[in-house]
């Protein structure tokens, strides 16, 4: 029997999460599983989408109109294509699809936490609304897919969900693209830097949640002793016209490329990669960073600290000191050697656990488990 599984998603913007589920819609086993896209229309990424049905009411924003007429469109979709398994990614679609997959009566419902909705900076009357939705989705849910063990410890202790019916699985890269040689010094020419330039890079959305803000004031009070340096944020969001503001008159040279599609050439080509992220489920830029050997520097929020270990394959600082995390960087800056054995260290640490083909395979595993006995439980 071959399984439909469909997978929603809110919109396909340039990111972990919307990356992972296409590549998971791309390559489940043909033989075994038909896959379908469900999603909001506007990523950047709908054009790589195989054959999308596009909601066109999914939208990230709350929208009680729209996420009416979204919940709907959902549950006539999914009642018409008769999913097996359906497969949510994101708050938004997380919370609409699975209410609608109910609605519709399918049989095996799932949902990948690739961070959370809610957070510890939200005032209480924001985050519990969303704590109290995802409380109720899971008690509907035959799995719950988390990314980092740190987000897996938040749930259990909201009580989202049974833990039995939790389940570890890594946001996957390719593990052999971010291994890369590039030649550093043409890469540095491209960005209009002198070869010898001390490259600092970050990757992310221009948004509150990656806070380029602090990346903007590490870079402000670096340059004050190395004003040969130079620091790149690659990505878009609606930060930037302020960043974009707040960056003239530095010192040292501040980039904002936006997207681009040669990270990993420009992972190879860093000496430090800095992450600034508030909270994160697990940072796939951040994988990608230390399986390309480079020492990283990154505030020590929720799975952020399950893979750096502070001051071996990476340094940790508390969120929001950017004080903190410039002394951090001007520490690799001044120390050669010590960035080449950081960067050996964070390399080493990303291990097969990582794998993409792997995140896909151990999807098909739960898809089967479920459709075979009805509930996940894990040994």
């Amino acid at each position: 029997m071959v399984i439909k599984v469909a997978h929603i998603i809110t919109r396909l913007d340039l990111g972990g999460a919307q990356q992972n589920t296409l590549y998971t819609v791309s390559h489940l086993d043909a033989s075994r599983f038909k896959a379908l896209l469900i999603c909001g229309p506007g990523g950047i990424l709908d054009g790589e989408a195989p054959a999308p049905i596009f909601v066109p009411d999914l939208v990230r924003e709350i929208r009680p109109w729209k996420d009416l007429r979204a919940f709907f469109d959902l549950y006539k979709i999914l009642q018409r294509e008769r999913p097996q398994v359906v497969h949510t990614h994101s708050s938004k679609a997380g919370i609409l699809g699975r209410l609608a997959a109910r609605c519709a009566g399918v049989p095996v419902i799932i949902h990948t936490f690739h961070g959370f909705g809610f957070h510890g900076r939200q005032r209480w009357w924001i985050r519990w609304p969303y704590v109290f939705a995802e409380k109720l989705c899971a008690k509907f849910s035959s799995a719950l897919i988390f990314v980092s063990r740190a987000n897996q410890e938040e749930a259990a202790r909201l009580g989202l969900g049974e833990t039995r019916r939790h389940a570890l699985i890594r946001s996957g890269i390719k593990l052999a693209d971010f291994q890369a040689r590039t030649d550093a010094s043409l890469k540095k020419k491209e960005l209009g830097l002198a070869p010898e330039t001390p490259l600092i890079l970050s990757v992310g959305n221009l948004k509150p949640q990656k806070n380029p803000q602090d990346f903007l004031s590490a870079a402000r009070i670096v340059s004050q002793q190395r004003p040969d340096a130079a620091f790149v944020f690659v990505g878009e969001g609606p930060l930037r016209p302020k960043i974009e503001s707040a960056a003239s008159g530095l010192p040292c040279r501040f980039l904002l490329p936006g997207w681009r599609r040669d990270v990993p050439e420009l992972l190879a080509a860093c000496d430090i990669f800095v992450l600034t992220s508030l909270w994160e489920g697990l940072p796939r830029a951040l994988v990608e960073a230390m399986k390309s050997g480079k020492p990283c520097v990154c505030y020590a929020t929720d799975g952020v600290r399950d893979i750096v270990c502070d001051g071996e394959n990476g340094f940790l600082v508390p969120a929001g000191d950017a004080p903190a995390l410039a002394r951090k960087i001007l520490d690799l800056l001044s120390d050669a050697d010590r960035r080449r054995e950081m960067g050996k260290a964070a390399a080493a640490s990303i291990s097969q656990e990582f794998d993409i083909d792997l995140m896909v395979q151990r999807q098909e595993e739960v898809y089967q488990h479920l459709i075979k006995y009805g509930k996940y439980e894990k040994a």
